[in-house]
């Protein structure tokens, strides 16, 4: 099975579902039944690691983070790079985001979900008669027409915060940039 979790992570998932923090009490209320029209699991094992929100299709992934994440950024990098090879986007909020700002991070969840689920781009044929540089090969065998796979990181553009796939709000007392819409 892909994704197959350790025990060792399955058995502290299930800790984890008993004791949510506040923050993961408050989003897993928006999240739950498909009020969004996908899935979501929460405390779900992937490989050795928990993640807090998991959605497999679309493969999303929402992690919540306390001020203990402030110092664990290279483990955090590393983690999310572990679970961007797996194809699934990772999305980062403060926790006292969740808490405060609950619609913004909705939107923000919202967005992403319709990024990933987008059909694949249907790419344009050159009408009959017209030069082009694409040329289309017999059924069944290969053509020079290479569409980028949906889902891709390449095709999701989300705010950045230390990573290519991560987006944050801004972390509390801290100046919300321009960039960020």
């Amino acid at each position: 099975m892909q994704h197959q979790a350790t025990q060792t992570a399955q058995r502290h998932a299930r800790t984890l579902r008993v004791s949510m923090t506040d923050s993961e009490r408050c989003l897993w209320r928006r999240l739950r039944l498909e009020q969004l029209g996908v899935k979501f699991r929460r405390q779900h094992p992937i490989g050795q690691y928990i993640v807090d929100f998991a959605c497999l299709s679309p493969k999303l992934i929402i992690e919540i983070d306390g001020s203990q994440h402030i110092d664990r950024a290279l483990a955090d990098q590393a983690r999310d790079a572990w679970l961007r090879a797996q194809g699934f986007q990772v999305l980062r909020f403060w926790s006292n985001d969740v808490l405060t700002q609950t619609e913004a991070v909705l939107v923000a969840i919202r967005h992403c979900l319709l990024l990933l689920q987008q059909p694949a781009p249907t790419p344009t044929l050159p009408q009959r008669g017209r030069e082009s540089n694409v040329h289309l090969t017999q059924r069944g065998r290969e053509s020079n027409v290479h569409l980028p796979q949906r889902g891709r990181e390449s095709n999701v553009h989300l705010p950045q915060r230390g990573s290519e796939s991560s987006a944050h709000l801004p972390h509390p007392g801290k100046e919300p940039s321009k960039e960020n819409p």
